[in-house]
């Protein structure tokens, strides 16, 4: 009933707008219009200027009465609002202003919603006297009594809400940087007004822009498309105006200030950082390397394998592992992860330690699971490889020797600075686009082989490793240990396409299961 009322009212509202605009809109009062605003890019520039100052000034303002809001993301949050304000009906880009912040900060919600309220109650306000001082004729015809308890009501709101974020003392301030932003914004329809032969007033220009703001508090139509141009173009038409002039004065305005909610809003959904849909990328400055940890001359260097339904290679695969690393000796670990083969059995009889899932729950959920049982064992290093012969057992060496020598935490064997002997080539496609994406999560230009089955890790990065999804383990790893500090390094292995079984990876649900995962790893 609600959703059919609101329907029926932006149709009427919209209805009556067009009706109007219908009898005022001039051809070449618009065209004449256009191309003395395209003659002046200068004056244009300037007034976008004052107008995204005044945006600024307001970012500015709400700092003062949100403790710990960075300008920066008072900017983006307040932009973004003006984004969805041109993209939504209804307004609904104003609950954007209150998600942005609390998206992209800690800060509690009932300070952050509290301090929006008042902020915008008070922007408003200023923006309704400021009418009142500048043209109150004008008001008075336009607007009518109601504007009285409209300006209480956003008095008593500004008030409340500032209450709420325990900042009253600073509205004063606040309400001054609003009014001061209105005087600013005006800018854009003084300019366009010059530049089409209006004589408009500063003040007249200050009016105009209020009329046309109280006007959109009925905005049903994105960006208020419609009724911004009838109340702008009823508003300059009271001030002796010519009906085509106003109307193409209206709209141009209209499109500067939208280009600019477009261009400048889309910006702020990403800038600064953590972005509106959170972090996309690791941020530029990672955290010292934690300090190794001592191991004794006789710790092992232990590698694990998960493994499910690879019967015909996992005994292969242990009994090509060496027996011993730089001195030390090799313990191997098999996590069964639901095999309904014998790879259990297999695995046991070319001496490995077989650790059993419950059930079959995924590879990520393996790699967790070794990973947890290798340091338990206390290991000088722990090396994990995939279980279906792609990898040589025998390079098990080369991925270990950074992590004994201490010069790596996290090293990743690269089979693209390697040898392939044989991958499909659509796996890769797969693998260097995956990789390139990898490349701009992490930021590094090192990074060659994003998704590698070989991989080995220091004690310190065997502690702090998480898998935070159960379907597989090789990006969100990777940005778990390097947002941790860890030290990266790459070595060149070799690399045969598997000659049994078949991979569980197809590429829809590797897609659906890894972006998510991944997200949430940037954001955790």
């Amino acid at each position: 009933m609600a959703k059919a009322l609101r329907r029926t009212v932006g149709v009427v509202v919209l209805g009556v707008a067009v009706w109007y605009l219908a009898g005022v809109v001039s051809g070449p009062s618009l065209a004449s219009a256009a191309r003395a605003l395209l003659a002046d890019p200068l004056g244009l520039a300037f007034a976008i200027l004052l107008y995204g100052a005044a945006f600024a000034l307001r970012s500015w303002a709400w700092t003062w009465v949100l403790r710990g809001l960075s300008p920066g993301q008072s900017w983006a949050a307040i932009h973004v609002s003006l984004l969805g304000n041109h993209v939504l009906p209804f307004r609904l880009g104003e609950a954007l202003r209150v998600t942005s912040v609390l998206r992209r900060t800690g800060l509690a919600p009932a300070e952050v919603i509290g301090s929006a309220v008042g902020a915008r109650s008070a922007d408003l306000l200023a923006v309704l006297l400021l009418a009142l001082v500048a043209a109150p004729a004008l008001v008075s015809s336009a607007v009518g009594w109601w504007v009285w308890p409209v300006a209480g009501a956003l008095a008593v709101s500004a008030v409340v809400g500032f209450a709420v974020a325990s900042q009253g003392l600073r509205a004063v301030g606040v309400f001054g940087c609003a009014a001061l932003a209105w005087v600013l914004e005006a800018a854009v329809v003084y300019e366009v007004a010059r530049l089409a032969g209006a004589n408009l007033t500063a003040a007249d220009a200050v009016a105009v822009t209020a009329v046309t703001i109280a006007a959109q508090t009925v905005a049903v139509t994105p960006g208020g498309f419609g009724s911004y141009e009838a109340a702008a173009t009823a508003a300059m038409v009271a001030l002796a105006v010519p009906s085509g002039t106003a109307f193409a004065i209206a709209l141009l305005t209209h499109a500067v200030k939208t280009a600019y909610s477009l261009v400048v809003g889309g910006v702020a959904l990403f800038a600064p950082s953590p972005g509106y849909f959170g972090r996309l990328r690791l941020p530029r400055r990672l955290p010292p390397r934690p300090v190794p940890r001592a191991v004794p001359c006789y710790a092992p260097v232990v590698a694990f394998i998960p493994v499910f339904n690879e019967e015909a290679t996992i005994g292969e695969v242990i009994r090509r592992l060496p027996t011993s690393v730089a001195g030390r000796p090799l313990v191997a670990l098999v996590v069964d992860d639901g095999s309904t083969d014998a790879s259990a059995v297999r695995a046991r009889q070319a001496g490995a330690r077989v650790l059993p899932q419950p059930r079959n729950l995924g590879l990520g959920a393996a790699v967790r699971r070794g990973l947890a049982e290798a340091a338990r064992l206390g290991p000088a290093a722990a090396v994990y490889l995939d279980a279906d012969l792609e990898y040589f057992p025998e390079d098990l060496d080369t991925l270990a020797a950074p992590i004994l020598d201490g010069s790596a935490d996290y090293v990743v064997g690269s089979r693209f600075a390697g040898t392939i002997e044989r991958m499909l080539p659509h796996r890769r496609f797969g693998n260097r686009v995956l990789t390139a994406w990898m490349r701009l999560l992490t930021r590094r230009r090192d990074l060659t082989d994003g998704q590698s089955g070989y991989r080995a890790f220091s004690p310190a990065a065997l502690e702090a490793a998480e898998v935070i999804h159960d379907y597989n383990y090789a990006q969100v790893l990777t940005l778990d240990l390097l947002a941790k500090g860890f030290v990266y390094r790459e070595v060149p292995i070799r690399y045969a396409f598997r000659q049994s079984g078949r991979s569980f990876i197809t590429l829809g649900k590797y897609l659906r299961k890894v972006i998510p995962a991944v997200h949430r790893e940037l954001n955790t």
